[in-house]
């Protein structure tokens, strides 16, 4: 299927039918600068009409796939609590991820340098999204957002299929969309304190900063496959850490709220998983 707006990105994954999944990018809607044009954040200083005519449009190509498609945004507070979606869910649920086996409930993340993560089981009975910045990723150390939002997704795919967490990981995908970059994200000791004592493996995210001491140009991506990978989840897709996924690098097509700073503000993208 074409996409609705040709620039928007579709994942290259082998998603089972009936799964749809997209991510927008700055294209396609009328909010004006520095919020051009696609922003689908509403706390961020917008226009709030030309928000919603934003969010009218995502609906829109939503709906061309499935009739009854409904992106839920949830009220995104960099933590790891996760939501449960069904045909009864407001806008606004305070949480970083959130699973739905409901078809037509698409789970919505929206990011500006943050790391969206797209998860669908082979079945095609369960989809989840998370938003991982590097807060939400390293939650407590060994539990962030990606860990949390697998349990809840893993427990809604047992209720239908009997299986232990090991198989649902096997049988689980999952897609990264574009996120600030490794050379573009500068972080403190403090950072990667949070992701190495509790995984030496991370330190390979993490890059001394040649110009100034103390700080690490950190691989945000590069840690959400690692946690992926210790959840059992190896059928990774979409953001490889390589420059065309850095939303620091490519201002014209997305948001980047650190970028942002310098430009008066940023608008954010969406990343949509649903059942059809």
């Amino acid at each position: 299927m074409t996409e609705p707006q040709a620039d928007w990105l579709a994942p290259d994954w082998h998603a089972p039918p009936g799964v749809h999944a997209l991510c927008t990018t700055r294209a396609g809607g009328v909010s004006l600068p520095p919020y051009d044009s696609l922003n689908l954040g509403d706390h961020v200083g917008d226009d709030g009409a030309a928000v919603q005519a934003n969010r009218r449009t995502l609906q829109t190509a939503l709906q061309a796939r499935t009739p009854a498609a409904r992106a839920v945004f949830l009220r995104q507070v960099h933590g790891v609590a996760v939501a449960h979606l069904d045909s009864h869910s407001p806008d606004g649920t305070a949480a970083d991820a959130c699973v739905s086996r409901t078809p037509g409930m698409v789970c919505t993340i929206l990011v500006a340098d943050c790391l969206p993560v797209l998860l669908a089981h082979r079945s095609g009975a369960v989809v989840a999204a998370a938003h991982a910045g590097w807060r939400g990723l390293a939650g407590n150390g060994v539990q962030g957002v990606l860990e949390s939002v697998f349990r809840h997704f893993c427990a809604l795919v047992q209720e239908s299929h009997a299986s232990p967490p090991a198989a649902v990981a096997a049988d689980t995908l999952a897609w990264l969309g574009p996120c600030i970059g490794a050379h573009a994200f500068e972080v403190g000791a403090e950072v990667r304190s949070a992701f190495c004592s509790a995984n030496p493996a991370a330190q390979a995210c993490f890059a001394a900063h040649r110009d100034a001491p103390g700080k690490y140009l950190c691989d945000l991506a590069g840690l959400a496959r690692l946690r992926l990978r210790a959840l059992g989840i190896t059928a990774l897709y979409g953001n490889d850490g390589t420059p065309p996924w850095c939303t620091v690098s490519h201002a014209a097509r997305f948001f980047s709220h650190r970028r942002g700073g310098t430009e008066g503000g940023s608008g954010r993208l969406a990343a949509c998983i649903w059942r059809g």
